[in-house]
């Protein structure tokens, strides 16, 4: 599976939660951000972030927290309808995925796999899901694997 690597910079986001399950639940969290995004004028050239902050194969379903989250400014001023948060930067490997289920389920599938063999190990932060730019019409996201080396 092809990526690159990529330093990316600690971003202060805005961002929505929901604990439970993974799912498709996941997917309404992220409309309720992006409609808070647009009624503020943040969406046009936003970066957003899905962000599962809990494994599941270790984490009870019904404690998994899920973030949706939107890059915003150090100045930003934020009113009480979302959380402020950072993500920390640093070392990440970025796989481009089609944006469907199947195709995010493989690639999760063959990313564990690959780190070891490409002398990388994960490193203790979420993994992100990125999307950038064209939202609506670019049918893909990035996932973003925060490694270092072995």
């Amino acid at each position: 599976m092809k990526f690159k690597a990529e330093t990316l910079p600690n971003y202060r986001i805005a961002y929505m939660r929901r604990v439970g399950p993974y799912g498709p639940a996941n997917y309404q969290v992220m409309e309720r951000l992006k409609k808070w995004a647009k009624e503020k004028n943040l969406l046009k050239s936003a970066t957003l972030f899905a962000i599962s902050q809990d494994n599941p194969e270790t984490t009870l379903p019904e404690n998994c927290r899920f973030d949706a989250g939107i890059v915003i400014s150090k100045d930003y001023q934020l009113d009480d309808s979302v959380y402020e948060g950072e993500l920390s930067g640093g070392k990440y490997l970025i796989y481009e995925v089609k944006h469907t289920a199947q195709a995010i389920q493989q690639a999760y599938a063959a990313i564990f796999p690959s780190l070891k063999s490409n002398g990388y190990q994960i490193d203790n932060k979420p993994i992100l899901e990125r999307y950038t730019g064209d939202m609506i019409n670019n049918p893909y996201c990035e996932i973003c694997v925060p490694v270092k080396s072995l």
